[in-house]
């Protein structure tokens, strides 16, 4: 998706202009921050996420997106924006800070998590001269 985003104009009062549009991949979900015009020509921010699920299994799978949405307001940001900061402050005092590295490091391990049961069972059916490759 593009950080930057300008649709041409609409007559349609439902179909607000979107002004700039930031979207975070964060494993099966997306966040979307957009921000718009209603029809008085204020901006305001939307923020969705968009969850992937899948149900079903091979060619009977069936693809769908749960979409939950926050329409924040100008005047609301320095109170969201501190309600905010109290909520991720309280999370990193229970549970630790996670640093930008720490979330890369989850996503690459994630991806490989086959890879590393296949490199264990390697390592383990050595000395046996077997090698068996399990998947999960």
């Amino acid at each position: 998706m593009e950080d930057f985003k300008k649709k041409s104009g609409s007559n349609d009062v439902n179909d607000k202009e979107i002004v700039f549009s930031k979207s975070i991949k964060a494993g099966k979900r997306i966040y979307y921050l957009d921000v718009k015009k209603n029809r008085k020509d204020e901006l305001f921010l939307a923020i969705t996420e968009s969850k992937k699920i899948v149900q079903g299994e091979g060619e009977d799978a069936q693809v769908s997106f749960e979409k939950h949405k926050i329409f924040l307001y100008k005047e609301d940001f320095e109170k969201f924006i501190t309600g905010l900061q109290q909520a991720v402050d309280f999370i990193e005092e229970e549970q630790g800070v996670h640093t930008r590295r720490d979330y890369n490091e989850i996503v690459e391990a994630e991806k490989n998590e086959s890879s590393i049961v296949v490199a264990a069972t390697e390592e383990e059916s050595k000395d046996s001269g077997i090698i068996s490759i399990d998947f999960e």
